[in-house]
Formats: structure tokens, C-alpha cells, sequence
């Protein structure tokens, strides 16, 4: 018995030591595996789980004027974010502590940084508050911030886990000669959530969830070529998502460089004109309502009147576009919408529509001579017009006996133009019935261009309207039941006594082109409104010879190594459907505006017209329960000058002054004395040519590179 005991002992001392050997060597075998096999695998996800792609935001490109002064660049600033992966492994006291001491340095409360480090696909985000980038991407929370605070941040860790202090770039604007150009320049804002799903789906790596957008102006037309490529940095964090290293690096590719057509100093000289005739038309006095002008907006453009291309551009009100850097708060965005505030917002150059007075004769003018009217035609300037049982007067009822039109030009008589206008409804316009009916005036006013946007490379650009019989017929069937709604009730004491009677008056016959609305639009009034890019493009056309332009602001795109990626030529649209000879007549014609008898020429008292030789049309626009429009539009073989000022009283007196200061700053006018003949700013850059580009990319000041262009 014990030789067998012993003997099973042994036995199972035998299967114990099997059964460890075969786990040793199954143990054995899944390290190797492990470590040499599977290896480089396991290694690779390991390093994956400690690294995170960080987005690098590209430079955005320059925007410089003809000469290659910056109108829009970069500067660094201090930014503050927050690493949103360290702060989940907090717990919920770390957590609110942390973001009431960032909060303290930064000057925001902690729960406008909550709402930032949220996402926008989470519940309860707010667009436009909300992080729309990478959740392993720091998000940014303050900009612009002092470099102490950033200090203070990097020194003290500690007390600030996974708050991120670095320099970011943001965009500055130089103002070469005080510029403003807000309109024209635009603005940016951060990506929507739409918007970067959109450039997912698109496969668009040029956008990302912390990119900037292009707005409004320039930014936004050219937002492609100026945003750049974003690069990457591959990190290697610890536990507590601190960076510990690079481990792999894509460089970020810089936006290119819009050049445009913007003279900066012919810019700032437009810019003062028109801010200083609606001040000093602010302090003076209505004569027909006893009143102080409003002189509520004003606009100004200058184009080069052979290619099309916008050499100023000027609109008030106005805002500083430094006001978007960084964000804008909802009070600063309110103003801009404000109406009390006039709208800052809005362009009054593209986007602001007004009834353009006297400055349509010209093209009135066309629309008679290519229609049966020969340049010998004469016809009574009288005092008034009578039109059924109203007289349309003349301004301030003046007279001028038989005239033509060249004479009807210079003294701007409406009566003749009312004839004019009358004939036509006459003859092919009486069925008012009839939408098709001819209508050679308006015809005309739709071959300049009038109705319709001018393809500027400006968004947002207003169409402007030509109120022929069409449109009336239109705004009828729309307005109609609200008219015939007043109409039908019997008047209360809200409803005032005019309103009464045009809603009765509407709804029986609003629909009818009357022989009032013919003589209206003759001379620049009644509903048909333009603007004043419009305006400018319309007078280019008859000073160059018949061309119609699409105004265009860019002038070329550049690397920002220097080189030209893509130029951007004047866009010819047509030519004007107006015989040589009546184009001829109607520019001597408006020659003689600035001459002894026109109206213009008392603004024009001592300038050198025998040098500089400027053609022009002055025009008042009445608006109903307002001050007239006043404007100017003036020309000559190089540059077209329009400038108005909202609730500004006549043309030559409202902004007369201001088209004088704008040519003598072109021709570089002191006193009776041009400076130089053509384009006397110092290297104006006109036509097609570009600024110089130094194989680095800088751009050479004006003086430097005529320097270099004559071997010094």
C-alpha cells in the first residue's frame, strides 16, 4: 500500500509539472507573438492613443492697392485656449474652478467659455458661440489677449492645466492715408457648421472647423485665393493630454496676395470729400422746409473710364472693419444694422438704390436721338408741363424759351425732357393696357445697362430698377389686396387723408402707365432708382465710345512667393446700341455743363478746364416725405467721378464741391496749376500693370521699383 501510494503521488507530481509547463509555454509563445510578431502593431496603435493632430491655420493673403500698399495684412496676437481633453478627466469642482480662474485673466465669464468649449453637434450649442473644430484641437476661447496674461498662463501650469497660450495671426488693416474701404474690403467671421459639412463633403481641404470665411467685399469674393492650405501638427501627449513632443509636422500653406485697382491716395481723397460735404450739408438749411439738411448716407466711385476698373470707392455711414478681428459683440452688431445709425452695414456704392434726378437726361438724351429726335431739334424749356390736370414744373420754375438738347443738357431743363417723354407715350403708349407697348426711353435705359447689376466683383451687389410698364403691372398684382383693403374700409382717424386717396386710387387703376409716369421717367424720377456704380459705368460708356464695362476691383492674384497666378482683365460686356456721331453730341454736350451758363460751372471757378477737360450732369431727385438726392456724375477720357449725398439738397450745391476736391487730387490741381498732366499721384499704377514683387514676395515701395526700372 504505501509503494502504490507513493507511486500516485509521483503521478500526479508529474501531471502538475506538464500542465505549468504547457501554460510556460503558451505564455512563452503569446509574448513572442506579442512583442515580435504583432509588434510594430501594437506599437503603432500605442503611439496613436498619445498623439493628436493639431490644425494649423494658414497666414491669410495680402490685399494691396495698384501700387502695392497693404490694405488688408496680418498681425500676431496672443491667443488663449483650452485643451477640452484634459478638462474631461477633471471632475466637476476642478473643472469650474479652472474655468472661473481662466475667466479671471481673460475678462469672461465662465459661462460664455462653456458655451465655446462646446461642440455644435452637441445639445443645446449655440452657432456662431460653439467649437465647430477637431475635439483634439485646443479650443480657442480669447484673442487679442495682453502678452502678461499669456505669460502668466505658460509660467503657471499648475494652476492652469490644459489652458494653452500661443501667437495666432489676425487680420489688420494699415489705412495707407487714413483709408477706410471697409465696404470694398469685407470682413470675416468663423465657419458655420453647415458650411464645414459642406467642405467635408466636397473633400475641401482648405477649410477646417476653426477656419475664417470671407463675409462681404473682397474677403468673401476672393476667399478661395486668399484663405490658404491649413497644415498639421502630430503631438505626443502624456496621460493628461500635455504635449511632451512633435511627432510629425505638415506646413501650412499661406494665403496668395489680390491685387486691385484701389489708389490708396485717391481713396483717402474721396473718402474726405464725401464725409466732409455731408457735414458741412448737416449744418445747413432746407430753403423749401425751413429745415437743416439730413444728409442721411452719400456714395462716391471713380472709375478708369476706358477698362472698367474701380480706382476709388467710398460710402457713408461707414464702420471700422477692424470691428469683426477677433469676433464682434452683439452691440457693436446691432449698430451696424441700426437704422438709427443709417446702416453702417450697408454699401451705398453696390447696394444703395436712389432715384437718379437730372444725371439720366444724357441717356434720355440717346434713347430721343436714335428714336426720330435729330441733334437740331428744338423744343420749349416753359416753366411748366401740363400733363392732365397737373403741371410738372421746371426747377424753380426757370425758363429758357426754344432749345435743343445740348442746351437742355447744360441748364438741365425738365420741361423739355417731359416733352420728350410725353411724345413718346403719345405715339406708342396710350393703351395702357398694353405691357409690351414700345417705349424708346426705356429701351435706351436698358442699353446702358440700367435694371441690372453690373457684375462688379463685389457680392451682394443691388440691381437696381427700371419702372416701366412691366414692373408697375408687377408691384400691382403685389400690393393690390393691402391697397383695396384700406380702400374698402371706411377712413379712420390713423389713416391719413393722402394715403386714403392713393389706395383708393391705386386700387382702381395702379396697374395703368400713366402719361405721368412717361414724363416722370424722362427725367430721372418717379419709382426707376439706380446705383451709384451704376450710375459711374452708364457715363463711362458715352466718354469712352460706347463700351459697357463690368467694373472690377482685383487686378491680379499672386503666390506669396510674387509670382502671378491669374490676372484679371477689364470685362468688356458690349457696346452700347448709340451711333458714333449722337455719343459725340452728347459728350460736347455735357461739356458745356462745366462751362459759363452750365450747371456746374460755379463749382468749377478757377479750375484749369483748359488742361483737364471734364464733362458733367448735376442732378436733384425729389423723394416723397423726404429732402431731394443730390448729384453729380463727371467724366472725362481717363476717370468717371459720381458722388451723391442722400437728403442733400441739389446736385452742384450738395456735392459739387466734393467732385472738384476728388478731380484735383486726381490731377494733382494747386490752385489754377496742374501738377502733371495725367495721373499726378506719384507711380499711379493704371491699366493692366502690377506693382513690383521682390523674389521674396515683398512689394517694392513706388519710388524703389521705378529706381530699379531705370537701373539705379
Amino acid at each position: 500500500m504505501a509503494v502504490s501510494g507513493s507511486l500516485l503521488s509521483r503521478r500526479r507530481l508529474l501531471v502538475v509539472q506538464a500542465l505549468v509547463l504547457a501554460l510556460f509555454s503558451t505564455l512563452f509563445v503569446r509574448l513572442y507573438y506579442l512583442q515580435v510578431v504583432g509588434g510594430e502593431g501594437y506599437q503603432a496603435q500605442a503611439a496613436d492613443q498619445s498623439v493628436r493632430d493639431i490644425v494649423v491655420q494658414p497666414q491669410r493673403g495680402l490685399v494691396v492697392d495698384a501700387q502695392g500698399r497693404p490694405l488688408v495684412n496680418n498681425r500676431p496676437s496672443w491667443q488663449i485656449s483650452i485643451d477640452r481633453n484634459v478638462l474631461d478627466k477633471m471632475d466637476a469642482d476642478e473643472r469650474t474652478e479652472l474655468l472661473r480662474r481662466v475667466g479671471v485673466v481673460v475678462g469672461l465669464p465662465p459661462k460664455r467659455i462653456a458655451a465655446r468649449l462646446l461642440s455644435c453637434s452637441a445639445e443645446g450649442a449655440v452657432d456662431g458661440q460653439c467649437w465647430n473644430g477637431s475635439p483634439y484641437q485646443p479650443v480657442p476661447i480669447a484673442q487679442d489677449v495682453d502678452k502678461e496674461v499669456a505669460l502668466q498662463v505658460l509660467e503657471q501650469q499648475e494652476d492652469y492645466p490644459g489652458v494653452v497660450a500661443d501667437q495666432v495671426s489676425l487680420r489688420s488693416y494699415p489705412q495707407p492715408y487714413g483709408v477706410n474701404l471697409a465696404h470694398v474690403l469685407g470682413y470675416l467671421s468663423p465657419i458655420t457648421e453647415d458650411e464645414y459639412d459642406l467642405a467635408e463633403e466636397r473633400e475641401d481641404g482648405s477649410l477646417n472647423g476653426a477656419s475664417a470665411v470671407g463675409r462681404a467685399g473682397l474677403e468673401k469674393q476672393y476667399d478661395q485665393w486668399l484663405r490658404g492650405t491649413p497644415g498639421s501638427n502630430r503631438v505626443q501627449v502624456d496621460s493628461m493630454g500635455r504635449v511632451l513632443g512633435d511627432y510629425e509636422n505638415v506646413e501650412a500653406t499661406p494665403g496668395d496676395t489680390l491685387v486691385t485697382s484701389i489708389d490708396a491716395k485717391v481713396q483717402s481723397a474721396v473718402e474726405k470729400a464725401l464725409a466732409e460735404r455731408i457735414a458741412y450739408l448737416r449744418t445747413q438749411t432746407d430753403k423749401v422746409t425751413g429745415r437743416k439738411y439730413e444728409a442721411d448716407s452719400g456714395a462716391a466711385v471713380v472709375l478708369e473710364t476706358k477698362t472698367g476698373r474701380v480706382v476709388a470707392m467710398a460710402s457713408q455711414p461707414t464702420y471700422d472693419p477692424g470691428v469683426w478681428v477677433g469676433g464682434i459683440s452683439e452691440k457693436e452688431l446691432a449698430h451696424l444694422y441700426s437704422e438709427k445709425a443709417g446702416t453702417p452695414l450697408l454699401s451705398r456704392a453696390t447696394q444703395g438704390q436712389f432715384a437718379p434726378g437730372s444725371t439720366w437726361k444724357p441717356f434720355m438724351t440717346a434713347g430721343a436721338l436714335e428714336n426720330g429726335y435729330s441733334t437740331s431739334t428744338s423744343l420749349p424749356c416753359s416753366s411748366g408741363f401740363q400733363v392732365g390736370n397737373r403741371v410738372f414744373k421746371n426747377y424753380e420754375s426757370g425758363a429758357y424759351g426754344s432749345i435743343g438738347f445740348a442746351k437742355a443738357l447744360a441748364v438741365s431743363c425738365n420741361t423739355f425732357f417731359y416733352r420728350v417723354g410725353y411724345d413718346f407715350w403719345q405715339r406708342f403708349g396710350t393703351d395702357v393696357d398694353d405691357v409690351k407697348a414700345k417705349d424708346p426711353l426705356v429701351s435706351m435705359a436698358k442699353v446702358f445697362g440700367f435694371g441690372e447689376r453690373t457684375g462688379v466683383d463685389l457680392p451682394g451687389e443691388a440691381p437696381g430698377r427700371i419702372a416701366d410698364r412691366k414692373w408697375k403691372r408687377s408691384y400691382y398684382e403685389s400690393q393690390k389686396d393691402y391697397y383695396c383693403g384700406i380702400a374698402d374700409k371706411p377712413q379712420d382717424g390713423d389713416t391719413s387723408d393722402f394715403v386714403y386717396k392713393f389706395a383708393r386710387e391705386f386700387c382702381i387703376e395702379g396697374y395703368a402707365y400713366r402719361a405721368g409716369d412717361a414724363v416722370n421717367f424722362a427725367i430721372g424720377q418717379g419709382d426707376t432708382i439706380v446705383t451709384p456704380l451704376q450710375l459711374a459705368r452708364g457715363y463711362a460708356a458715352i466718354g469712352n465710345g460706347g463700351t459697357l464695362y463690368a467694373p472690377t476691383v482685383a487686378k491680379a492674384v499672386v503666390t506669396p512667393e510674387g509670382k502671378v497666378l491669374r490676372r484679371i482683365k477689364p470685362q468688356k460686356l458690349g457696346t452700347v446700341d448709340v451711333s458714333r456721331s449722337h455719343l459725340s453730341f452728347i459728350d460736347d454736350a455735357l461739356g458745356t455743363v462745366t462751362a459759363p451758363g452750365g450747371t456746374m460751372n460755379w463749382k468749377l471757378q478757377g479750375f484749369p478746364l483748359d488742361e483737364v477737360k471734364i464733362r458733367a450732369k448735376t442732378g436733384s431727385a425729389e423723394v416723397y416725405g423726404k429732402q431731394s438726392t443730390g448729384w453729380v456724375a463727371s467724366y472725362n477720357e481717363d476717370y468717371v467721378v459720381v458722388m451723391m449725398v442722400s437728403q442733400g439738397g441739389t446736385g452742384s450745391g450738395s456735392v459739387g464741391d466734393g467732385i472738384r476736391k476728388v478731380w484735383e487730387s486726381l490731377y494733382g490741381v494747386q490752385g489754377e496749376r496742374v501738377v502733371t498732366k495725367k495721373a499726378a499721384i506719384p507711380g499711379v499704377v493704371a491699366g493692366d500693370t502690377l506693382p513690383t514683387f521682390t523674389d521674396d514676395g515683398s512689394i517694392l515701395p513706388p519710388s524703389t521699383a521705378a529706381s530699379r526700372k531705370r537701373g539705379k
